[in-house]
């Protein structure tokens, strides 16, 4: 098949899963297309069947902001075209469904059809698109997809709760590379980041609010009374400045580290022992899951997704959104004991194991299958 993948090309979620899928989908024999405003992060362009077609955005002086959903239409169009592509796997309703519903309608007026499947990741139900200005347009272009799918049973409960949805919408979790057992961590390495006596726990994100980077530190001030540990804190954004004022006030400086951006999460990962997700809400819970896929175990909120991911009691821990103090008594139950912990290491692997590519790429492949089989009735 040859398949045009729509994305944002960033650190986030949605474009990490798509940029992946799309390199696994190559790996197959698939010839996959990338169209988007700048190379994804995740992408390997040294593969073979992997192309990158880049859309272009204007600096016409009429405009305010960059009308860019009526350039990646255009650009849809002309990669369908020239590419002869079978069909757009587009990930994040804004603005790439009803840019993908525009390029197929242009095209439909040219005697190509082309059908698109959307991809529901997250804030583009459960935040964004609860502001009634993209309500009207986010259920006509859900409604319009051919096909539909949802990274977690939550987030397809919160997609019928919240639109006037009827399309069919088919669950298809986040997937992961594992590793056969947990990762030998080099000691001198790690002692760049922690004494041989310290826990290191670890938080990735983009720092938005929702993601409550007030009660990471909150919950390692907490922990770390207790047990002598060190905070790495993965990712950048708004609530970064946040992140640092805690860290002075505590007076923690000295036990966290601001890491940054980092691409392959995993070289990080691999040295954690425990991982912190205490968000307002996730839709899937994918930072963990990366975790967990290299032994890492989890203390997160019970919110969306993540129950679906974190299993409590098994592979880490699930409290309320906000209890800090019972997300830290948790952390301390793990952290405290060597043998419990180790535990709960390898009961994290084994849970990552059920969201493995070989599991679940096939489930988009025959989605494929099915979608364009319909499309030529």
């Amino acid at each position: 098949m040859k398949v045009g993948i729509v994305l944002y090309p960033t650190f986030g979620g949605s474009g990490v899963v798509a940029t992946e899928l799309g390199n696994e989908l190559a790996k197959k024999g698939h010839e996959v297309h990338f169209i988007t405003y700048k190379e994804p992060v995740r992408l390997n362009m040294f593969q073979k069947n992997i192309y990158y077609h880049e859309v272009s955005l204007t600096d016409y002086p009429l405009f305010e902001f960059q009308p860019y959903e009526t350039l990646l239409a255009s650009k849809i169009v002309d990669v369908v075209k020239y590419e002869k592509l079978d069909l757009l796997h587009v990930h994040y309703a804004i603005p790439h469904a009803s840019a993908a519903y525009m390029a197929q309608q242009i095209l439909k007026a040219q005697n190509i059809k082309i059908p698109f499947i959307t991809t529901l990741h997250g804030t583009d139900i459960t935040l964004v698109g609860r502001d009634p200005s993209f309500e009207p347009v986010i259920t006509f272009c859900i409604n319009n997809s051919n096909a539909v799918t949802s990274v977690s049973e939550s987030l397809k409960t919160d997609t019928y709760s919240h639109f006037k949805v009827d399309k069919e919408i088919t669950v298809i979790p986040n997937f992961i590379h594992t590793v056969p057992q947990i990762p030998h961590v080099n000691p001198n390495v790690r002692r760049c980041y922690a004494e041989d006596h310290e826990r290191i726990l670890i938080h990735i994100s983009n720092f938005r609010k929702v993601k409550r980077i007030d009660d990471v530190m909150k919950i390692f001030d907490l922990v770390h009374k207790e047990i002598p540990s060190r905070l790495l804190l993965v990712g950048d954004g708004p609530e970064r400045a946040i992140a640092e004022k805690m860290c002075r006030d505590l007076d923690l400086c000295g036990s966290v580290r601001f890491v940054g951006k980092v691409r392959n999460t995993q070289e990080v990962l691999e040295f954690g022992d425990l991982f912190l997700l205490p968000s307002q809400t996730e839709s899937f819970g994918l930072a963990a899951l990366e975790a967990m896929a290299v032994g890492v175990p989890v203390v997160s909120s019970n919110t969306g997704g993540i129950p679906e991911v974190n299993i409590q009691g098994y592979s880490g821990y699930l409290s309320d959104v906000g209890d800090v103090a019972d997300m830290a008594k948790n952390a301390v139950k793990i952290l405290k004991d060597t043998t419990v912990l180790n535990q709960f290491k390898q009961n994290a692997l084994e849970r990552s194991k059920v969201f493995t590519f070989d599991k679940i790429i096939p489930k988009y492949e025959q989605l494929y299958k099915q979608v364009l089989a319909e499309s030529k009735n």
